[in-house]
C-alpha cells in the first residue's frame, strides 16, 4: 500500500482548520485535513457576529470555506477519525479510525470541544437553537425578550449582568439551592434579575424553540430562550495523549502562534479559548496555518 505522506496534517476540518488550511493551500504546502464531519454548531440555524458572513447558517459558512480551499490542489480532505500520533517535530505518524497510517512534518489540532449538557430533558434538542451560550452570537437576536440564565456557580453574577444588557426580562435558574454566596445572591437581585431555585424537570419546546421551563413541582416558566455554559471536555483525546499541556480550565496550552508545548505540534479554535465563535476561530487557524509555514520555511 501507498505510504501517506504530507507536509501537513490538520485534524479538524470547521472553521479553524479551513482558515490554516487557505493559509497553507497558499503557501503551497502538501496538506491533509482530517474530518469527522461533526461539527459542534450543527444544530445552529444562523451563525453572527463574523462579518461578510453575518447571518448564514453555519453549513453555509463551511461550504463556502471549503470551496475556497479546494481550489488550492495542494490541499486534500478526508473524512475519518484520527485515533493516535506518534513521533516528534518533522517526522509525526497519524493513525485513523479506518487504519490509515499518514505521516507528516507538523501537526495542527482544530478540533473543538465538546459540551456536557446537563442531563435536563429537552435541553440537548434545543441547544445552538434556543438555548444558547454566547450574547454576541445569538443576544441580538432575542432582544427585550423574556429571558433565562441556567447557571449555578460564582460566574452567575458576572453571566447575569452581561445578558442584562440585551435583556431586562430576566431570570437565573438555578435547578436546586444555590451554590454561589448569599452576597452574591443579593447582588443579583438588585439588578431586578429574578432567581429561581426550583429543580427542572425540563425544557418545554417546539422542534429546539424553547416554550417553557417545567418545574418538579409542576409550575411553567414561560421564556423565549435560556443560556447556558456548560462543562466541556477536549473533543479529542489524541493531544493530550501526545503529553500537550493543558491549562487549569482544560483548554491545550499554546502561545501566540498557535504553538502546543510541543515541537511540530499546533492548536487553534475553540480547543484553546474559551471565546468561542466562528471569527475568533477563523482568526486562530489564519494564524496557525501562517506560522506553520514560516517554520517549515525556516528549517
Amino acid at each position: 500500500m501507498e505510504k501517506l505522506e504530507f507536509e501537513v496534517i490538520i485534524i479538524g476540518g470547521s472553521y479553524s482548520g479551513l482558515s490554516a488550511a487557505m493559509s497553507l493551500g497558499r503557501a503551497i504546502r502538501k496538506t491533509l485535513i482530517l474530518d469527522s464531519n461533526q461539527p459542534c454548531n450543527r444544530q445552529t440555524p444562523h451563525s453572527h457576529n463574523f462579518i461578510t458572513q453575518d447571518g448564514f447558517s453555519p453549513a453555509q459558512i463551511a461550504k463556502a470555506a471549503k470551496d475556497q480551499v479546494s481550489v488550492y490542489p495542494t490541499i486534500q480532505f478526508m473524512e475519518d477519525v484520527v485515533v493516535s500520533a506518534v513521533g516528534e517535530d518533522y517526522n509525526f505518524t497519524v493513525t485513523t479510525a479506518s487504519g490509515l497510517q499518514i505521516s507528516a512534518k507538523k501537526l495542527l489540532f482544530a478540533t473543538g470541544v465538546s459540551d456536557q449538557l446537563p442531563d435536563i430533558p429537552g435541553l440537548s434538542s434545543c441547544w445552538g437553537i434556543s438555548v444558547i451560550h454566547c450574547p454576541y452570537c445569538h443576544g441580538y437576536e432575542y432582544k427585550d425578550q423574556p429571558m433565562g440564565i441556567l447557571s449555578n456557580d460564582e460566574n452567575t453574577v458576572d453571566f447575569s449582568k452581561l445578558v442584562f444588557n440585551w435583556n431586562k426580562d430576566l431570570r437565573v435558574f438555578t435547578n436546586g439551592a444555590p451554590k454561589f454566596s448569599t452576597a452574591q445572591q443579593q447582588e443579583i437581585s438588585a439588578s431586578n434579575v429574578t432567581i429561581i431555585e426550583k429543580p427542572i424537570a425540563g425544557i418545554e419546546h417546539v422542534a429546539g424553540q424553547l416554550t417553557g421551563i417545567r418545574f418538579l413541582d409542576g409550575t411553567l416558566e414561560k421564556i423565549d430562550a435560556l443560556y447556558t455554559r456548560p462543562p466541556f471536555v477536549q473533543h479529542c483525546l489524541v493531544p493530550a495523549e501526545m503529553g500537550c499541556e493543558m491549562d487549569k480550565r482544560g483548554y491545550i496550552l499554546t502561545d501566540d502562534f498557535k504553538k502546543t508545548t510541543i515541537p511540530g505540534v499546533y492548536a487553534a479554535g475553540d480547543n484553546i479559548s474559551p471565546m468561542r465563535s466562528v471569527a475568533n476561530a477563523v482568526a486562530a487557524g489564519s494564524i496557525a496555518g501562517a506560522m506553520i509555514n514560516h517554520e517549515l520555511i525556516m528549517a
